[in-house]
């Protein structure tokens, strides 16, 4: 494990994606998706196993984000999990819509109810999908609700690649919506961000087990220390953290 964990800015993580899906890379945007919503339904796997609790409510943003959020459903359901979608803002465009009709293929539900905090006590752990590092402020209804009722600690959050509402670099806000936003455990994507340096909760793991050693190199990113069939390495909560 290394002593300090290195970690991508918004715009550092978007290069590092355009690299992964350039004619060099060779990735679609559909792959990705696919292994970041696997490494996503490992880690709620390793944190909440379904002797915890089966009921695992999966909040669906408007962008990748939430993309991975309807991938890992579909993983969960395989994993003898009950996953309910919460997903009010759907993109109508092929790679979603294949999503959510794999999902229907499935019986999965989908509930969009207003009150998000009536969903969330029908659950056993929240899935914080609404969100990546692209995220930019303000928050719109109704995604605000969601992020109160994960705050208030209604029920345990795992959150994906980065807590919603927080800022990519610095963290949550001083004030207001999110700021005291802890989600129990985090799952970073491909490489941690430079946000992480303000989690404090339970667990975190780094997710996404592709990432090659020449494309590692470029970014000065260190490949976790994965094992077995693992999709994700768990990393130490208060490890050091640099911004690179």
């Amino acid at each position: 494990m290394p002593a300090v964990l290195k970690t991508l800015g918004a715009k550092a993580a978007a290069d590092l994606d355009k690299d992964l899906m350039s004619d060099e890379g060779g990735y679609s945007i559909d792959q990705l998706m696919e292994l970041a919503g696997l490494s996503v339904s490992q880690a709620i796997y390793k944190a909440h196993p379904p002797n915890s609790g089966k009921r695992i409510l999966l909040a669906c943003g408007p962008g990748n984000n939430g993309g991975d959020g309807l991938v890992a459903a579909r993983h969960l359901y395989h994993l003898g999990y009950e996953p309910i979608v919460y997903y009010p803002r759907p993109v109508h465009k092929p790679i979603y819509d294949g999503l959510v009709k794999q999902l229907h293929g499935l019986h999965i539900k989908f509930d969009d109810r207003e009150n998000f905090k009536a969903i969330a006590q029908d659950s056993d752990l929240i899935v914080d999908a609404l969100f990546g590092f692209s995220f930019q402020p303000p928050v719109r209804e109704p995604f605000d609700k969601a992020i109160e009722v994960m705050q208030s600690g209604v029920k345990p959050v795992l959150a994906v690649d980065t807590p919603s509402s927080w800022h990519v670099d610095d963290g949550p806000q001083d004030e207001g919506l999110g700021s005291k936003y802890q989600p129990d455990y985090l799952i970073s994507l491909t490489a941690a961000k430079p946000n992480v340096k303000h989690y404090k909760g339970k667990r975190h793991f780094i997710g996404g087990r592709f990432l090659g050693k020449d494309v590692a190199d470029k970014y000065g990113l260190s490949i976790p220390d994965y094992q077995g069939l693992d999709q994700i390495a768990e990393v130490p909560v208060d490890i050091k953290v640099e911004k690179l």
